[in-house]
């Protein structure tokens, strides 16, 4: 039976560090993703109102194909920003690209924001959005330990309308091969079945990983397509771009850029397995995968194979990641 890596975070795949920022009188923060030997890397979008930058370098058909780092923001586009502090950070470090000898190393630092400007956090920054210190903050900290719940990019997300956060998973596929996902949830749908007490993602729960629910204990109506609607849109959850949730999903395979983002493709999968509904016009759904090149697939097996089953795993990763967000926020939706 397959279990969880070590610690059950994204950090299992060994090279990656996370850190976050979080900024509680603004009730926003950041997490930044470091992988500075430069990974294979691409990006699937899904919802209707993304929010991204620096994505457009990791498409197959153009010249880079690699992250050093990846940046989950709060703040809607003054989000953003953050990328500029992890990138002058890992730039500091000698991390990314160099051009010319002696100028200064290039690092590509892709970032994916999700809106939470109306969480009441105090948002008179000015001229002087948080969002660049708190990405240099981020990547200061960042290492192979890290807080799940309500804190960086996750602080001041929802899910639905429970409190939404970070979430992570990790899963051993044995023989090296290691697949890991990192979520921020800030979705207008919700993890929570209309019981309000079980995960959709029950079935792919691991070691009580999120409260060791189980199935359903009642039978349920599951046939209302956008549960709670009323009361969403009476706390303005149903506006376009207010609502996103970011996810990263990183494996130990050698694989190509493409192959990244057939990886990517299939992790989405766990998005819809967990939240409900998803994918909306007014979410900005966002997958980036990773592969740091560790590992040779086996050259005896069909390779289009292996990548499926990696994809498989980290859709299921993802999905155990989102129930593990909105688990270890506990706090009422208004804090």
């Amino acid at each position: 039976m397959f279990r969880p890596g070590p610690k059950n975070l994204i950090t299992d795949i060994p090279g990656l560090k996370v850190g976050h920022a979080t900024d509680e009188q603004v009730r926003s923060g950041t997490t930044a993703l470091l992988c500075e030997a430069g990974w294979a890397a691409a990006v699937d979008v899904r919802g209707g109102g993304p929010g991204t930058r620096e994505t457009d370098a990791l498409a197959p058909e153009n010249l880079v194909g690699r992250a050093h780092a990846v940046v989950l923001a709060g703040g809607s586009v003054f989000g953003l920003a953050a990328a500029d502090g992890v990138a002058a950070w890992l730039s500091a470090q000698g991390a990314g690209l160099q051009l010319r000898p002696g100028s200064p190393a290039i690092p590509i630092v892709p970032c994916v924001v999700l809106h939470d400007l109306g969480n009441g956090g105090d948002k008179n920054w000015g001229l002087t959005p948080p969002y660049r210190d708190l990405g240099l903050r981020a990547a200061a900290e960042a290492g192979n330990e890290f807080s799940l719940g309500s804190v960086g990019a996750g602080r001041g997300a929802l899910a639905g309308l429970r409190k939404g956060g970070i979430g992570s998973a990790s899963l051993d596929l044995q023989d090296g091969l290691l697949v890991g996902a990192l979520v921020a949830v800030n979705s207008v749908g919700s993890a929570l079945m209309p019981d309000g007490k079980t995960y959709w993602a029950w079935a792919y729960e691991l070691e009580g990983e999120f409260g060791g629910g189980g199935p359903p204990r009642e039978s349920m109506d599951l046939s209302d397509p956008a549960p709670d609607e009323s009361r969403l849109r009476a706390i303005g959850r149903l506006t376009p771009g207010v609502n996103t949730t970011l996810g990263v999903v990183a494996c130990t395979a050698d694989l190509s850029t493409a192959e990244c983002k057939r990886v990517a493709m299939m992790a989405q999968d766990g998005l819809a397995r967990a939240v409900r509904p998803s994918h909306t016009p007014f979410d900005g759904d966002t997958v980036l995968a990773l592969a740091s090149g560790s590992l040779p697939l086996d050259k005896n097996s069909l390779r289009a194979a292996q990548v499926g089953r990696i994809g498989s795993a980290a859709a299921d990763c993802l999905a155990r990641a989102i129930a593990r967000a909105v688990h270890f926020s506990r706090e009422p939706a208004g804090s």
